[in-house]
């Protein structure tokens, strides 16, 4: 069950497999698995995989420590250090920031010279780096577009950054402010990984904007996300692979029952898409907008253009 669930799994799963409700707490007092969150579970041992973000971060910080304090990560080394996703980002290279020197590639790491070193920088635990939001415009300046919005739609996310704190870094950007403002225009604050990369294929192939909020009455399971497009009745499901941030709700304290947050009436068809399915775009549209075209069979909804009355 946790390999079909990414590793995760659920109370009901361990139930269903034998585990009563004395196990499972002993296995959750004992350390041999872990919370994740309210009513999500998993193995101790499969949370202590070296990812290559993991083993990213462990270069970055000795590629610090041998300069002595005299250089600052930057770009997006400086974004794994604020713990913020660095998916579809080029992991082979460590960036710094320097006020002198020669520019370019030592081994694995590349230098950036700037004099002065700019605005955004700070130290963290002894590690000097430039801010979340100048590291969020500088890869956006430079790496491609879809995980320089996923980054920064994780930073929105996490409230590390503001939209006016993105655009005052990126004016103040030596090279590509221009574009990186370009990509900053098009986040949404998007809660996963998945969903940003879910709302760009959207975005790009001109299909609505989703609402804000899921209609009432919906329930969707906690290992999964969804859209809620209205007018077309629809309900895009996905896996929200790459969470940017789940509450860990205390476990003394009651949870309220959730309460609708809009109106209007009830989906009549969904569509699901898995993590895979979006390095496919083609698929993933097929797939939405053969979805909407059921829901308007379903429903004999007519979308009427006025201008032309």
């Amino acid at each position: 069950m946790a390999s079909l669930r990414g590793g995760v799994f659920r109370r009901a799963d361990a139930r269903a497999c034998g585990y009563d409700d004395a196990e499972i707490d002993y296995l959750l007092a004992s350390g041999g698995w872990r919370r994740i969150r309210h009513g999500t579970y998993a193995e101790q041992g499969a949370l202590s995989v070296v990812t290559p973000e993991v083993l990213y971060a462990r270069r970055v910080h000795r590629a610090l420590q041998a300069t002595g304090g005299e250089v600052f990560a930057s770009h997006q080394s400086a974004a794994v250090l604020h713990a913020l996703p660095v998916w579809g980002l080029d992991l082979s290279t460590v960036h710094v920031t320097a006020p002198a020197g020669r520019r370019g590639r030592v081994g694995s790491v590349y230098r950036h010279i700037r004099d002065p070193v700019g605005p955004g920088v700070l130290v963290w635990n002894r590690l000097p780096m430039v801010s979340a939001a100048r590291a969020v415009a500088e890869v956006a300046s430079t790496a491609p577009t879809m995980p320089a919005i996923a980054l920064a739609d994780a930073a929105l996310y996490a409230g590390l950054v503001t939209r006016r704190s993105l655009r005052r870094a990126a004016d103040l950007l030596e090279y590509g402010g221009g574009r990186a403002l370009g990509v900053l225009a098009q986040c949404c604050g998007a809660a996963s990984v998945a969903e940003s990369r879910l709302r760009f294929i959207l975005g790009t192939a001109g299909l609505p904007d989703p609402a804000k909020d899921l209609p009432p009455g919906v329930e969707v399971p906690e290992l999964e996300a969804a859209l809620w497009f209205p007018d077309q009745r629809t309900l895009v499901e996905f896996e929200p692979r790459r969470p940017n941030w789940y509450a860990e709700p205390d476990e003394d304290v009651e949870q309220p029952t959730p309460v609708p947050t809009a109106d209007g009436p009830p989906p009549v068809e969904r569509c699901w898409i898995s993590w895979s399915d979006l390095d496919h775009p083609k698929t993933v549209l097929d797939r939405i907008t053969s979805t909407f075209e059921r829901a308007v069979r379903r429903t004999d909804i007519r979308h009427v253009d006025f201008a032309r009355m």
